[in-house]
């Protein structure tokens, strides 16, 4: 029983990282223009506008979770 608790935490802290890597992908193509949203939502400055929430948000959730997970 001991080897699946570990494997859960393994694939745990895949999916996190995972996770992270996408988030961080998807903020920074909304930054850089790759991805857009509709003209009617706001376009090229409500996609970077909303890509550096993500970034941002990202980078201060990966940060907090590390030190909740040292303490």
């Amino acid at each position: 029983m001991a080897k699946s608790g570990g494997v859960a935490k393994l694939l745990g802290l895949v999916a996190w990282l995972t996770g992270i890597i996408v988030s961080l992908a998807v903020g920074f193509a909304m930054v850089g223009g790759t991805l857009t949203v509709p003209e009617w939502i706001g376009g090229a400055t409500a996609a970077m506008v909303a890509g550096w929430i993500v970034v941002v948000a990202t980078i201060l959730g990966a940060i907090l979770a590390i030190i909740k997970a040292i303490k």
